[in-house]
């Protein structure tokens, strides 16, 4: 299955918190072959960012947090002219950030699932068929 993940669920990865297990769980099916994970470059200073705030993290953490990504080799796109408007459309369709819709764009782009821990954003795009909550996994 391939799967779109946004910071919200790759940060539970590196730190514990509400639905840590089953963000692990999608983490650990990509290692066996199972899942197959794309994201947009966005996601690594997304990541950065999440990490930077939280006081368990130092810049020596938060730059190794980030190089597992390349070491996983997730597959980390670099956005186009066509998913950039599929990014625009998507984002004033449903209120949301440009950031948020970025991953569904990509997600749509690639039929991927588009999966996320944040509560707020899966309340605005639960109509969207190819978005679940990290909960749900």
């Amino acid at each position: 299955m391939l799967l779109v993940l946004d910071a919200s669920v790759i940060a539970k990865w590196f730190k514990e918190e509400e639905n840590s297990k089953q963000a692990l769980k999608i983490r650990e099916k990509f290692y066996k072959g199972e899942h197959e994970i794309i994201v947009p470059d966005l996601i690594l200073y997304e990541l950065s960012n999440a990490l930077r705030y939280d006081k368990k993290f130092n810049p020596k953490l938060i730059t190794k947090a980030i190089n597992t990504l390349f070491e996983m080799d997730i597959n980390i796109t670099i956005p186009s002219g066509e998913l950039i408007s599929e990014t625009v459309k998507i984002a004033t369709e449903n209120n949301i950030t440009a950031y948020d819709a970025t991953y569904i764009a990509l997600s749509t782009k690639t039929n991927a699932t588009f999966i996320t821990a944040d509560n707020k954003l899966i309340q605005k795009i639960k109509h969207l068929k190819n978005c679940k909550p990290l909960s749900d996994f």
